[in-house]
């Protein structure tokens, strides 16, 4: 194996396998690799992000979003919202960018076995979270009640609305949607996807729960949880910070004691609570 294997710091070549869009301004790339063993299985755990390198432009961390189990491909999506995530975004199939990583920490899988546990996720902050619930269905009798909460700004901005339906017509995951803008065809909640929280009856004792979306929804979804009697050391929710070398090494995503892109950017809610409440940190 070469060094540039072995340093987390080199960019390996990974070319589109599939492209899918999913809004005007998201895009779902699945990623393989052009080493000649790119027929090896990939693996991550729930949680982990990429650091993607789009050649010209840049490098930003991204969340995985495609299965945990091994695949010969990685799916991320990503929100065209500057010069280098509009650079990923308008690749094609078989043009090829960098990746780095797996990097961070990982969504409580393991610890929940046992629990009930309730997953809230608001916009593209359901990216993240769908590891951990291909996660817990491909493991469903090891887990209590599977809860999905999840809200965007309309039904036309929802991600992944066919694998929504999926779930939802699945006995053994229960989705709530929320949309802030209704219209006449929208027969479900209107409103912040926070206030299905408190429509929600969770068993505070036995219930995990995992949180991801903006951070001011965060904010008002870690509340509710609080009312509804969840301790902080039951909340997990994945922080977003301005990641660069991804191993804690350059200080642009540290909070606190903490670097996000070692330390998170999942965080068992009390560990972080001080200055997630705090603005500008």
């Amino acid at each position: 194996m070469s060094d540039s294997f072995l340093n987390p710091m080199v960019p390996q070549p990974y070319r589109v396998r599939r492209k899918l869009r999913e809004m005007q301004d998201v895009v779902t790339l699945e990623l393989e690799p052009t080493a000649p063993d790119g027929e090896v299985a990939l693996s991550f755990a729930p949680g982990q992000f990429n650091m993607l390198y789009a050649f010209g432009a840049g490098e930003v961390p991204i969340s995985i979003s495609g299965d945990p189990a091994p695949k010969r491909a990685l799916a991320h999506t990503v929100r065209d919202v500057g010069a280098v995530t509009g650079a990923i975004a308008r690749l094609r199939r078989g043009d090829v960018l960098g990746l780095r990583g797996p990097f961070g920490s990982t969504w409580p899988v393991e610890n929940a076995l046992g629990n009930d546990v309730v997953l809230v996720a608001g916009g593209i902050g359901l990216a993240p979270l769908r590891p951990a619930i291909y996660w817990l269905m491909a493991h469903r009798e090891r887990y209590g009640r599977l809860i999905l909460l999840y809200g965007s700004r309309s039904s036309q901005e929802m991600l992944y609305p066919r694998e929504l339906r999926r779930w939802r017509s699945r006995s053994g995951l229960e989705v709530e949607m929320a949309v802030d803008r209704g219209t006449e065809e929208w027969r479900g909640h209107v409103g912040v996807v926070t206030k299905l929280i408190s429509r929600t009856s969770l068993d505070p004792l036995n219930t995990v729960a995992m949180v991801c979306g903006p951070e001011v929804m965060m904010r008002f979804a870690v509340q509710e949880l609080q009312n509804q009697g969840l301790v902080p050391e039951r909340i997990f929710i994945s922080v977003e910070r301005n990641m660069k070398c991804a191993i804690g090494t350059c200080g642009h995503c540290q909070f606190g004691a903490a670097f996000v892109c070692k330390d998170g950017p999942v965080f068992r809610y009390d560990r972080i609570q001080f200055f997630f409440n705090k603005r500008e940190v």
